[in-house]
């Protein structure tokens, strides 16, 4: 079946970096596009990133833009989140997908921006 589980999250500074991963299980990684999403407390849950199968090509959110970067190692099954100056608006359960919102996700990574 497919899994989807992310690491990386925890509590970092105003300006520090995170990496998050999401390995992947249970379906053929390289012919999926993945995205990661991210759930702040009281709101809806907001794309963050996308990157196509061949990681050729990435749609980011405008708040994260020039912060974040996203990738995959398909050799791995494995995407990534590097994130950079991080902001305390960053705060969020950060969740790994497979197909969009009616997909698959993963159970979520939590990441804290204070200090």
């Amino acid at each position: 079946q497919v899994q989807l589980v992310e690491s990386g999250g925890g509590l970092v500074q105003p300006g520090g970096s995170l990496r998050l991963s999401c390995a992947a299980s249970g379906f053929m990684f390289s012919s999926v596009g993945m995205s990661w999403y991210r759930q702040a407390p009281g709101k809806e849950r907001e794309l963050v990133a996308y990157i196509h199968t061949t990681g050729g090509s990435t749609n980011y959110d405008d708040s994260v833009k020039g912060r974040f970067t996203i990738s995959r190692d398909n050799a791995k099954n494995t995407m990534y989140l590097q994130m950079n100056s991080l902001k305390p608006e960053d705060t969020a359960v950060y969740y790994c997908n497979a197909w969009g919102r009616t997909g698959y996700w993963g159970q979520g990574t939590r990441v804290t921006v204070s200090s």
